[in-house]
């Protein structure tokens, strides 16, 4: 009997605007970080993303799509999207918020549409690596595919080394 492959949410969308990508799976059954995943799956540490989401003084929700080994700069990221201010979601609320569990967590097909900013330097590359939507999932594509399956921008939000 063939498994058959459980697509995601993020899988779907892509599959239906016709956008092309490869999956990457990995053994895993808890959280673990972007860092530890890529070090797993032989990937540099530039084209694997991790999916950062915030809640603005307005109360309005923000996600963010950084490098892994990379931190956001809340001053620069509430620029972008025109907030006062910027935190973490808190943990307790990202499955109500976005329908996914952290180490799930992909920007791709959240509950609701949220301003989505990706870190620009993913322009730089042919294609990023960023999570498909369940812990042990990872999607491959191309930045300008993944701007346009979640409405993004691309612009900096990471801290200056």
């Amino acid at each position: 009997m063939v498994k058959k492959e459980n697509k995601t949410n993020a899988m779907r969308i892509l599959e239906t605007m016709k956008i092309e990508y490869e999956m990457r799976t990995y053994e895993c059954d808890e959280f673990i970080d972007g860092i530890h995943i890529a070090d797993q799956l032989g990937m540099p540490y530039e084209i694997m993303y991790k999916t950062l989401v915030t809640v603005g003084k307005s109360k309005n929700y923000y996600v963010f799509v950084i490098p892994v080994a990379e931190e956001i700069d809340f001053k620069k990221a509430a620029r972008v999207v025109g907030e006062k201010a910027l935190e973490m979601l808190p943990l307790k609320d990202l499955t109500a918020v976005t329908g996914y569990i952290r180490g799930g967590c992909t920007s791709i097909g959240m509950k609701k549409k949220f301003p989505t900013v990706i870190q620009e330097d993913a322009m730089l590359y042919d294609k990023v690596v960023v999570s498909g939507g369940r812990i042990g999932l990872q999607l491959i594509l191309n930045p300008g595919d993944l701007l346009k399956a979640t409405e993004a921008e691309f612009a900096d939000v990471i801290a200056s080394k």
